[in-house]
């Protein structure tokens, strides 16, 4: 009973290592053509030749996706060629594949100083954040940090300074719009013409005046005045003349009533149809 015990553990542990070497050797086929991959890049870059170790690392990617270290060079590649925000990337996603803590710590260290070179500050502040919680002890990464928030602060404050100069200039511009405006109604006001009232007052006024002058003025001649009425009686030779016309007047009845007396019957004027 005891051997056969043995036995059977044997069988057990026989095939269980069986099949953890077979999945080791799928396994390490897989990161084994992976790091072939990175050697080609790394051979490619001593080499100089850009086009070639980007394409290597991308293979080495897609045959092992989890392959942090391969997203984490491919990341300084981009940085060394001037290329800071595919850089950022790269980096990014080196530091949440990374399972070992010194990775993700350079790797967010890294995309920190690819955002401080874009003047991205406030992305830079929690990228080295990210890389002091992996490593909190990096002094470099502290530094980076304070410069990053100082910079931040720098590049608010002038902004404020610009949105207060903008204010400003604005309100200038508007009280000087207002200033215009105002020269340009008095301006019309000056030139406007006199309103009508105040032309027929100042017609007026002349006409009176003459008047006035007309009345007060000599006859020439003897230097004698002409007699004026008085105030609701008329003057002798207006009397004469009422007379004359009423006499005239009376002549012009009696003569039309005569002349009725003597052509006798009403002559008809209308048309008896």
């Amino acid at each position: 009973m005891i051997i056969n015990k043995v036995y059977f553990s044997f069988v057990l542990l026989f095939l269980f290592g069986f099949v953890t070497v077979q999945g080791q050797e799928r396994l390490s086929e897989e990161q084994k053509q992976a790091q072939s991959y990175l050697s080609e890049a790394q051979q490619a870059i001593e080499e100089e030749d850009f086009p070639a170790a980007e394409a290597a690392y991308r293979k080495a990617i897609a045959k092992d996706p989890n392959l942090a270290e391969a997203r984490y060079n491919i990341g300084n590649l981009y940085s060394n060629n001037s290329k800071p925000k595919e850089a950022s990337t790269r980096f990014f996603e080196a530091g949440q594949k990374a399972s070992a803590k010194n990775l993700k710590h350079k790797a967010f260290h890294n995309q920190g100083n690819m955002f401080m070179s874009q003047k991205n500050y406030a992305a830079a502040v929690e990228a080295y954040k990210q890389a002091l919680r992996n490593n909190p002890n990096d002094d470099q990464t502290r530094y980076n940090l304070a410069l990053a928030k100082k910079m931040q602060e720098k590049e608010q404050q002038n902004q404020d300074n610009q949105d207060n100069q903008d204010k400003k200039d604005n309100q200038d511009q508007d009280n000087q719009n207002n200033q215009n405006n105002q020269d340009q109604d008095d301006s019309k006001n000056k030139d406007k013409p006199q309103d009508e009232g105040d032309k027929k007052q100042d017609s007026q006024q002349p006409k009176d005046q003459d008047q006035k002058d007309e009345s007060a003025k000599p006859e020439v001649g003897d230097g004698q005045k002409e007699p004026q009425p008085s105030e609701g009686k008329l003057s002798p030779q207006q009397i004469k003349n009422l007379l004359e016309a009423m006499e005239n007047q009376e002549k012009e009845i009696q003569d039309k009533i005569n002349a009725k007396r003597v052509k006798g019957k009403k002559v008809q004027t209308d048309k008896d149809w």
